[in-house]
Order: structure tokens, then C-alpha cells, then sequence
């Protein structure tokens, strides 16, 4: 078939595509981005500068994405109203629905309605985008711990390749063949395969290759392949947040050709790129690296990168007495990098450490401020931690999937691999910084700071043996649904309340699009956890199958309305946005303590699983709160909880233990003690 044809066909069939895009709903598994069903294939023939050499461009989907729907306001007040439900008795509910019609009839429906037209007049972008990147680079927190999220490798299968020169050396190598795949248009494009028998085939790569990018959208659609936006992934490479006052920048120099290492608080660059843009020779990575690992220099008292942890005006300002102080050349180095890379002198002593490791640190050996970091001990246990504000964890995921892929399938390196004869001195070069008093003084604050923040932090985890997801699978329930309600019972049984809950959803179906909140806590999960902590024997066998089953079926709701763009968090927070930038003065519904308390996310929640992730984390996003990573595999789930000391986290684990194993016992058809 010519591409004329096709693209005829395509355009025939436009109406026909969108009615299908709507069976979507009914197919929860779109928001779970990190399935499986999504392949990457490594075609022969790509030599040592590329992963691999994609038949379909990887940007062929984007300028046809379809954008990010503005919830419909009726819509949006129906669904918030529901998710503060669980949370408040009778009377606040009644106010609180008082204020969301109001809200409604009133400078909501204006609102609404200006963000619907500045939403037509930018086609190019999705409506939550700008106002996204605001929120992020407005913030003033420090982003360790508030931002910064880890994903940590699982170890190579062969143990002699985690030897931490080697590996480190196959990271940066995959990770430089990533970049250079990318920007030559020949990374696979991203795409959710719901029947890759169809759409993951050469065949149907060659066919639509020819079909024009305004358009290519439609025919991955009819094959059921939805293309998932890519525009954060420019961000990756050469990327740094700068601190400025009041709002930071997101800096990008596609010029750098240099990696930024960090040994015992020391920075180092070299060149990982020649003069014509070839990844250098895996052996003189290895031998640079071995280099900056040998390095007798000692720890500077005055690191540098722990300013990277500091409140960001503190830090702009810091930054500025730095360029001052004629450290503009300098600075423009770690900016401009590739990425960061960070070699560490501990070896893990389990996932425990790992977790505070990878998400903070000692503060000092790190440049919390880079897109990435990739960071490796002295046993190679690797992990990412990604500054949050350009992008989210999908480019991220994907990125670590090739990583792991190519470093454990194609290492470039082995143990017996000999460093090149190269003069490394001359190579690599360590960056010196000239330190006033006032910046030794912002220094040493910094770290007081650093060491006061991290110590309130602690970290359990658990994993479930009894039970994952092919059990669940097996009794038409949601994996994503059980694990949330189990938190639910947790808390219920830890604290006797039930709480604003979080659950991050990605909107990568569309152009420019985030993330939206899924809401777990709801009035089914709140009925639910109430029969099984506080009433069980009050219940039979059968009706708690039935509240279990009530639990999954509205929980697939709701995740499959907040990967389509249909829940109520991003709309509101837009409406927001616009009154503030118009400078009119809040209504009653942003300023109702019910608003306040459901934004105030004391279960933050966000899953993950992929073969290459071992676990990840993040802190609480409020100081009385818990940050809920967890994952649901065949047959346990994992949970990595992180807590500050107004909670206890250890307990809490105990507490959704219980509640899995009680779960587990309903659906065996036996009664619970």
C-alpha cells in the first residue's frame, strides 16, 4: 500500500479511530506505562556509537498526539466531591459542596471557560504544562528529599560485572549510545502495545514510517499501539536546574561533550565525546574513571555540591557570589554536562541503605541539580536520582531500561578488560572553586541543614510472599486496587482515620501531558477497611469478596479517567493557576479547609516494576505523612516506605502486612481472626 493510500485511509477513518479511543477507557492496563508490553528492539547492525537504529523515527508520533482533554467542569466538582467524601463527616461535607457549587455556577464556569479558550490558542502544548513547570521550578524547598526521587538498578546477573569501575564504565558507554541513539532520530519510539503481535512487527514499522507525522498517530491507533508523548527527553542529556530568586531555569547546552564525575565530594570532567561526536573508546572511559577512582585527593572540607541541597533562593544567591567570586567557567562545566556521575567510597549494606543512599546521600558527593545522577557504590549497586521539574518518570524508566539492557546484555567491558594506555592526567580534569569566606560560611550552613533534614528521615520495607498478581489476576481483581486498599487498612488499623491520598498516574497518551492524581481513598475502600479491621467477624466470607470486589471495580474507574485526562486534581490546580496569574482574588472552594486537607497528601503513592528497577523511593510529601513506593509482581508485592518522626513507619508496614495477609485469606475463601 502507497503512503497516499495509507494516509487516505487514515484520514477516511478519523471519526472511526476516535470512537475506538474511547473503548481505551475500558482498558485500565494505560496507565500502568511501565508494562511490559512495551519492547524495545535492538536492531543489528547499529556498531558501537547506537543502542540501536529504529526503522520508525522516534519523534514519527508526537506532532500528532492527540492533546490532553480539559475535564468538563460539571465533571470535575462531581469527582471532587466524591474523593472528599471518605475524608469528612456530614457537616463539612455539606459545607464543602455548598462552596464546590457555588464554585460551579459561579468564577468557576468563568474560569473554566478562559481555560478552554487559552487551551485552543495553544495547540502545541497541553493546558497543565506551563503551569506544571511553574509550580516545580517556584518552589523554594530544597529538592532533596521534597523532589528527588531514586530508581535503583538491580545488580547485573553475572556478579563480576558489578565490580564498580566496570560497571560504571558500561553505564556511562550505554548511557552516551542512548544519547547519541536519540538525538539521531533512531530510538524506538515510546509506544503502550496492547496487541504487539500487531504493532510491535517490522512489518508494521516499515508500513508506517510512510505515513506523514501529522497523521502516523492514527494508524499506530488502529493496530492498537498508543504512542506516548517523548518531548521531556531533550531534557535528559546537558541539563541542569539553576537556582534563580523567586523562580529557577532549566538549562539545556547540547554542545557539552563532557561527563561530570563525583568522587569523595570532588568534581571531575572529561570528554566522553570526540571532536565529531563519537562516544571515545570504552577503554579510555575505563581507564579515566579508573583515574578519578585513584585519585589521592582528599575530600574538600567545603564541597561544593551540598549547595545543591540548600532552599533554592539560598542557593541562587549562593550561586551568584560563586560567578562573583570567577567561578563562571567553572559552574558552566557541571552545568553544561552530559549527566552526573556518582562514585561513592560505602558499600551497601542493604535495601535500607540503598534507599537513604540513592535518594540523599552524604550530600556532598552529589549534584542534586542535574536532569540525573547516576550513582554507584563501592560494590556497584546502582541507582538514578532525577531532578523532577523537566520531566517525570517516564523518560526517565525507559531510559534505565536501555541502560540495564545494553550494560548486562552488551557490556562494553569485562573484568578482564585493560584500561587504555592513555594520559589520563591530561584527560581529566578536577575543578577547583575560588571559596570566600561568606561562601565557605553558605557551605558549612548548607550542610548543617543537609544533616538536620536527612536525620528526621527513616526507611522501612516489606515485601508479601503470600500472594502478587497472578492471584489477583486470577479473581478479576486489580493488582494497583489490593495494594491501595491495603493501605487504606493500614491506616485504619495503625490510626484509626482515614486520610488524603495520592496516587501518581502518568498522561504521557497525550501531547505535553504530566501526570494526573488517581485518589484511592474512597468511600468503597473506607467501607471496605472498616469491615475487615474493625468489624470482621460482623461480616461473612462472601461480602467481604463482595467489598473487595466493589474496591477494584471503582479503583480501575478512577485510574482509567486519570490516564485519559479525567480527573479533577490537574483541572482545579489550572483554574488556580489562571485566577492567580489574572490576580483575582480566590474563591471560597481554594480556601475551605476540606481543600486544603485533600491537597495535604498524607499517603503519597507511586508504583513501579520493570526488569531493570530493583526498588525505589522518595520522601513524605508533608511532615506527618508517608511516601509509598511499592510494586506488584507475579507472586509477592514490595513496599518502600519512607516517614518523618510524627509517624511510625515500621508500624505502618506491620499494619499493611496484616491487612495483605487478611486479603490473601478472603480470597481463599476462609474466614479472619
Amino acid at each position: 500500500m502507497s503512503s497516499c493510500m495509507m494516509a487516505g485511509l487514515i484520514s477516511t477513518q478519523y471519526n472511526s479511530t476516535l470512537s475506538k479511543f474511547k473503548w481505551l477507557r475500558n482498558n485500565p492496563a494505560l496507565s500502568v506505562l511501565t508494562n511490559t508490553r512495551r519492547k524495545y528492539s535492538s536492531k543489528e547492525g547499529a556498531g558501537i556509537e547506537y543502542l540501536h537504529k529504529s526503522v520508525v523515527p522516534t519523534m514519527h508520533y508526537q506532532k500528532s498526539l492527540p492533546r490532553l482533554p480539559v475535564p468538563k467542569l460539571e465533571d470535575t466538582i462531581r469527582r471532587y466531591l466524591a474523593a472528599q467524601r471518605p475524608l469528612l463527616n456530614d457537616e463539612q461535607y455539606s459545607n464543602t459542596e455548598k462552596v464546590a457549587h457555588d464554585f460551579q455556577s459561579g468564577v468557576g464556569k468563568q474560569l473554566h471557560e478562559e481555560l478552554v479558550a487559552l487551551d485552543k490558542n495553544n495547540k502545541h502544548t497541553s493546558y497543565i504544562s506551563a503551569p506544571w513547570f511553574d509550580m516545580y521550578l517556584s518552589a523554594r524547598e530544597s529538592v532533596v528529599l521534597n523532589f528527588n526521587p531514586f530508581m535503583s538498578f538491580n545488580p547485573d546477573p553475572k556478579p563480576e560485572y558489578n565490580d564498580q569501575l566496570v560497571r560504571a564504565t558500561n553505564m556511562v558507554c550505554s548511557a552516551v549510545r542512548f544519547m547519541k541513539t536519540l538525538r539521531a532520530g533512531l530510538l524506538e519510539p515510546e509506544v503502550f502495545h496492547l496487541n504487539p503481535a500487531k504493532s510491535d512487527t517490522d512489518s508494521f514499522k516499515k508500513l508506517i514510517r510512510w505515513v506523514p507525522p501529522s497523521i502516523s498517530w492514527f494508524g499506530a491507533y488502529m493496530v492498537n499501539a498508543y504512542p506516548l508523548d517523548m518531548s521531556q527527553y531533550f531534557r535528559l542529556f546537558n541539563s541542569t536546574r539553576i537556582p534563580k530568586y523567586k523562580r529557577d531555569e532549566l538549562l539545556t547546552d547540547d554542545k557539552g561533550r563532557h561527563l561530570l564525575v563525583v568522587r569523595r565530594g570532588n568534581l571531575y570532567v572529561f570528554d566522553a565525546l570526540d571532536r565529531d561526536g563519537s562516544l571515545i573508546k570504552p577503554a579510555e572511559v575505563q581507564a579515566h574513571l579508573k583515574y578519578i577512582l585513584s585519585d589521592s585527593t582528599k575530600a574538600p572540607s567545603f564541597p561544593l555540591g551540598i549547595l545543591t541541597s540548600e532552599n533554592r533562593d539560598t542557593w541562587a544567591g549562593l550561586r551568584q557570589k560563586l560567578m562573583e567570586a570567577g567561578n563562571g567557567e567553572a559552574l558552566h562545566l557541571v552545568d553544561s554536562a552530559l549527566f552526573c556521575l556518582c562514585l561513592d567510597e560505602e558499600v551497601m549494606r542493604d535495601h535500607i541503605h540503598i534507599s537513604h543512599n540513592m535518594l540523599h546521600g552524604d550530600g556532598c558527593n552529589r549534584w542534586y541539580d542535574k536532569s540525573f545522577s547516576i550513582i554507584l557504590a563501592k560494590d556497584g549497586q546502582a541507582a538514578i536520582n532525577f531532578e523532577h521539574s523537566w520531566g517525570d518518570g517516564v523518560a526517565v524508566l525507559r531510559f534505565q531500561n536501555e541502560v540495564f539492557k545494553d550494560t548486562t546484555e552488551k557490556p562494553l567491558v569485562g573484568p578482564g578488560s585493560q584500561p587504555a594506555a592513555v594520559d589520563s592526567s591530561s584527560a581529566v580534569r578536577r575543578l577547583e572553586f575560588k571559596l570566600t569566606e561568606e561562601l565557605k560560611a553558605g557551605i558549612a550552613k548548607a550542610k548543617e541543614n543537609f544533616q538536620a533534614a536527612v536525620s528526621k528521615l527513616t526507611i522501612d520495607a516489606m515485601e508479601f510472599k503470600k500472594g502478587g498478581k497472578e492471584q489477583l489476576k486470577k479473581k478479576k481483581l486489580s493488582p494497583d486496587a489490593i495494594s491501595q486498599l491495603a493501605f487504606q487498612m493500614g491506616f485504619l488499623r495503625q490510626y484509626g482515620q482515614t486520610v488524603a491520598t495520592y496516587e501518581s498516574c502518568s498522561t504521557a497518551a497525550f501531547k505535553h501531558g504530566r501526570t494526573e492524581t488517581i485518589r484511592p481513598a474512597t468511600i468503597h475502600t473506607k467501607r471496605c477497611a472498616k469491615a475487615f479491621v474493625e468489624q470482621p467477624g460482623q461480616h461473612s466470607v462472601e461480602q467481604l469478596q463482595g467489598l473487595l470486589n466493589e474496591c477494584s471495580k471503582y479503583h480501575g474507574q478512577l485510574t482509567k479517567e486519570a490516564a485519559m485526562g479525567q480527573g479533577f486534581d490537574r483541572h482545579l490546580f489550572a483554574m488556580r493557576y489562571l485566577a492567580n496569574s489574572k490576580g483575582m482574588a480566590l474563591h471560597g472552594l481554594y480556601k475551605d479547609p476540606a481543600y486544603t486537607a485533600i491537597n495535604h497528601n498524607i499517603l503519597s503513592t507511586s508504583t513501579l516494576t520493570s526488569p531493570a528497577v530493583s526498588l525505589g523511593g522518595f520522601a513524605p510529601v508533608v511532615p506527618d505523612g508517608f511516601g509509598v513506593g511499592y510494586g506488584v509482581h507475579d507472586e509477592w508485592i514490595g513496599c518502600n516506605v519512607s516517614s518523618y518522626p510524627s509517624r511510625n513507619v515500621h508500624e505502618f508496614l506491620k499494619c499493611v502486612h496484616k491487612s495483605l495477609e487478611d486479603i490473601f485469606t478472603v480470597l481463599d475463601g476462609k474466614p479472619i481472626n
